[in-house]
This record gives structure tokens, sequence and C-alpha cells, in this order.
């Protein structure tokens, strides 16, 4: 296993549409190993092939105290409601936003053993984070799904521990606080 360098907003790569697996092989397993890794090393969690540098359908998700899940070309098979959510991105460091997001998602994909099978989450955090990483398999990111155009702020807020007022750059909180990285 080994750590990727995460590709960041500005990088035109995580704009662009990723291309559909055809089956899994060595290749993809390894990079699934190292997405992991790499996502862990991060504190975030969820790591799409796009951001790191790899234009094919692969996710990870790491949910705190659960098992990480690989997700192969998915695919969102049906969505409910809608609520506002605050959203980070390791892509987009030291910046949150609000964010809408599907209630209840439910998504179909291969394991990493090319197998079929369904998700289904519902107003958690795996919801939040299936919808995000799936949004960079066809380039989007968070910042696209913002509330309002003034809903996107430094992270931590000025004054709080680690903000620019303290003389130091803002860090993103690690997985499991209030305000995940995805």
């Amino acid at each position: 296993m080994a750590l990727r360098e995460i590709l960041l907003a500005d990088n035109q790569i995580l704009r662009q549409k990723s291309k559909k697996m055809r089956g899994v092989d060595s290749s993809v397993q390894r990079l699934i190993d190292d997405m992991i890794e790499t996502m862990d090393n991060a504190h975030g969690v969820g790591l799409a092939a796009p951001q790191v540098g790899q234009l094919i359908r692969v996710i990870v998700i790491h949910i705190p105290d659960e098992e990480p899940i690989a997700l192969i070309n998915p695919q969102v098979v049906k969505r409910a409601g809608e609520r506002i959510l605050e959203e980070g991105c390791l892509s987009i460091p030291g910046w949150r936003g609000e964010v809408k997001r599907s209630v209840t998602v439910t998504v179909k994909a291969l394991n990493r053993d090319g197998k079929e099978f369904r998700i289904k989450a519902s107003e958690d955090l795996l919801a939040q984070a299936l919808e995000h990483e799936i949004d960079h398999l066809d380039g989007v990111l968070y910042i696209d799904h913002l509330t309002a155009p003034d809903k996107l702020w430094k992270y931590p807020p000025p004054g709080e521990a680690g903000g620019e007022e303290d003389g130091e750059a803002p860090e993103p909180e690690p997985v499991g606080a209030s305000q995940p990285g995805l």
C-alpha cells in the first residue's frame, strides 16, 4: 500500500467524468488499498479515484467505527427527501459549506471482488458520503451544491482554536468530529 497525492480543487481532473470499470483486477485492488490508506491518513470519510488522479468509477468510504467499503461503478438508484448539511472535502482543505443532500440514498455497485450489491443509507454520514463521492465521479464538487454563494467559509472559523486569528493556517477536524471531511 502507498499514500497517494490528493488533488486539489483547481486541478481539472476533478471536473472530468470518470470511466466505468469493465472488471476488477489486481491493479484496481491495489488502487482501493492505496485509497483507503490515503483517506485514513488525511482523516477523511470518503475518497474518489479522481481525487488521486484516476478517472475511473471507484470510491472508498470509511465511517468511524465501521469497516471501510469500496464501491466500483456506484450508481444512485433511489433518493428521497432533502436535508441541509455542513460539508467539507479533502480536495478543498480548510473550507466548509452548507449543501443540500438527500435524506435517504440507495446505491448499487460492485464490491472489491466484482460482485454486485446494494447499499441503503438514511439520515446519516454514510448517505452524505455516498452522494458526495459519487458526485466526484461525475466531476461535481460539493461547492457546486452550496445553498447560497455566501454559505462557504474557512474552517475553523476565526477566533476558534486553529483559526486565522490564532496565527495558524486552518486545519479540518479529524474523522468523527462534528463536521467530517469527505
